[in-house]
């Protein structure tokens, strides 16, 4: 009998651990742009340079998935832009900063502020995209301090938790620099989508869009990409183009100007020939 319970006690011993241990939950993602993608969806996002809290609402809430907020080409400071996102909390436009550069101080301020999406300008190195990575997680996968921020009020009290799943890293393409580590970029685990930068590609490269040699370098960055299962980024005006499905929609002052055109009965302009990107920088102000 004592042999028995011996036994018995042992094996509840052994089965214990398996069996009380809770089951991990599942990681809450509140990006939609995350999830539109696995899904197979396009996404557009509108570009936001301007600080002021009611046009940025307004373009969060036009029907774009998520806003461009660009502090790389703008004056935009992350105090302007944590009043911005904060003012429109609840929007269905997901926050993305193309950061000035990957440092650890851009990067952390800006998702400490809100942002789920972290879009890196000027890729030419590999070194660069990882900092990028590890300054946006937390550990184990990366070394983001636990500062302070609006992170939590805005996606939740469990944002600790679930932040890795859903900061997602956007690495851009700009130059031939680039596009000859583009393999090496895309292979990288936590980079979700790799973006190919029409003007910069052709500025950087002498070439137009249209050339051989300049749509070469797009197609290796588009097969690469897709190859690694990455999301494929570039202008709106890329929209029908096979395989991209992440994209940058126009400013606030294209908007303005192609709205009041429609207003005022004309018809919107496009900015050029159909499925060909405008130059950056060369728009009416």
């Amino acid at each position: 009998m004592i042999l028995l319970q011996t036994l018995l006690l042992v094996t509840a011993l052994l089965w214990l651990p398996s069996s009380s241990i809770a089951q991990t939950p599942a990681p809450r993602i509140f990006n939609t742009v995350k999830l539109k993608l696995q899904q197979g969806k396009q996404v557009v996002g509108g570009t936001v340079s301007s600080s002021d809290p009611d046009i940025y609402c307004a373009m969060a809430g036009a029907g774009f998935d998520y806003l461009w907020i660009e502090m790389q080409h703008s004056p935009l400071s992350y105090q302007e832009v944590a009043r911005m996102i904060w003012a429109c909390r609840g929007a269905p436009a997901i926050p993305f900063i193309r950061v000035p550069d990957a440092t650890e101080g851009d990067i952390q301020k800006a998702v400490d502020i809100g942002a789920l999406g972290i879009i890196i300008p000027m890729v030419e190195s590999v070194e660069k995209v990882k900092a990028a990575i590890k300054f946006a997680k937390y550990p184990p996968l990366g070394a983001r301090s636990q500062g302070g921020g609006q992170y939590g009020s805005l996606w939740g009290s469990d944002y600790r938790r679930n932040a890795n799943d859903n900061i997602m890293i956007v690495a851009m393409i700009e130059s031939p620099a680039g596009v000859a580590i583009a393999e090496q970029i895309a292979a990288l685990p936590g980079v979700d989508a790799v973006f190919a930068a029409s003007t910069d590609l052709s500025s950087f490269s002498g070439l137009r869009q249209g050339d051989p040699q300049y749509e070469a370098m797009v197609t290796k960055v588009h097969d690469l990409t897709l190859k690694f299962g990455k999301g494929l980024g570039g202008p709106l005006a890329w929209k029908n183009r096979s395989g991209f499905n992440f994209f940058q929609g126009p400013g606030e002052s294209s908007l303005i100007r192609s709205g009041a055109s429609a207003a005022l009965g004309g018809a919107p302009s496009e900015g050029g020939r159909k499925g060909v990107a405008p130059l950056e920088g060369t728009e009416k102000k």
